[in-house]
């Protein structure tokens, strides 16, 4: 008998030790003295009892219980326990937040105003906020319409990926890259011989610069060896000839003026050369009419 009671004993303290961890593990202390507060959701968005309660990211209490009004659905009174030490301000909101391995806890925005405090046994206003998750579902439907867009792209890649045309692209943009590599270094022997070269150019150069300014020099010296005045003054003597000459030219004074502006000399001149001219005519048609010559002394009898 005696061993029945004793394992009558060990079951109800196992049940006993049971139930006190159930209630540890959910965030529920039986023998403590927190205070309840109600918080009033339109959504808990998988909210549970013995979810964690927040407050600047430091674990304050736990939820209590959840009451659903079926009269009112869009009214769920969640009764969260809070320590007894937490002094929660007017203006308190409460915030149903998730990560993204769906952790729910509720996180208390406390209010601005120390002076008020919402009692034990108050309404907290309290909203939903939109987690990675939420932000993920709401990508879903851009995601999905950009499915059939992906898996054209990816069927046009493979299709371009397996054109001959591109291995041969490849294979070229490897001999530009050989050619491109051979000229670099083409290109840093010749610099190699141009700065080897460049000193014995410059000392050319300072002759070729030497020489000029002697040159300049002999210039200078020679030009000032001439009287430049005297010679502008020679100048312009021939200038003013030319132009006398040219008035004269332009006057009817002078046999040249007179030739080029008076038209009854043009005329007698005219006249003169057309009179010599058909008496040349006349004389290579007529010879014996102004020359008499007999070789027997017999006269000409001319032809008239």
């Amino acid at each position: 008998m005696k061993k029945e009671v004793k394992i009558a004993l060990v079951a109800i303290i196992g049940m006993i030790v049971l139930f006190f961890g159930m209630s540890f593990l959910k965030g529920l202390h039986l023998f403590s003295d927190d205070v309840s507060y109600f918080v009033k959701f339109n959504d808990i968005s998988g909210l549970s009892t013995s979810s964690p309660i927040y407050a600047n990211g430091y674990p304050v209490g736990s939820v209590k219980n959840i009451n659903y009004d079926y009269s009112k659905p869009h009214e769920i009174m969640v009764e969260i326990s809070v320590n007894k030490e937490m002094t929660i301000p007017e203006g308190t909101r409460a915030q149903i937040t998730s990560d993204m391995l769906g952790n729910v806890r509720v996180n208390l925005n406390l209010g601005t105003m120390p002076g008020q405090k919402v009692l034990p046994g108050g309404v907290i206003d309290g909203s939903v906020q939109s987690g990675a998750l939420a932000d993920v579902q709401k990508m879903l439907p851009e995601v999905q319409k950009l499915l059939p867009k992906l898996d054209s792209i990816l069927g046009n890649l493979n299709t371009l990926s397996r054109d001959p045309a591109i291995a041969q692209s490849l294979h070229n943009i490897r001999n530009i890259t050989n050619d491109l590599t051979y000229t670099t270094k083409e290109l840093n022997t010749l610099m190699g011989t141009l700065n080897n070269q460049v000193p014995g150019m410059l000392t050319k150069a300072n002759g070729v610069l030497d020489n000029t300014q002697m040159l300049t020099s002999t210039l200078n010296s020679k030009v000032e060896g001439l009287d430049i005045e005297k010679t502008m003054s020679s100048v312009n003597t021939a200038l003013a000839n030319v132009q006398k000459f040219t008035d004269d030219l332009n006057n009817n004074q002078g046999s040249l003026g007179l030739l080029m502006r008076d038209p009854t000399l043009y005329n007698n001149l005219t006249n003169t050369v057309s009179a010599a001219d058909s008496l040349l005519i006349d004389l290579k048609a007529h010879p014996m009419r102004y020359v008499h010559f007999s070789i027997f002394g017999k006269k000409y009898k001319q032809n008239r």
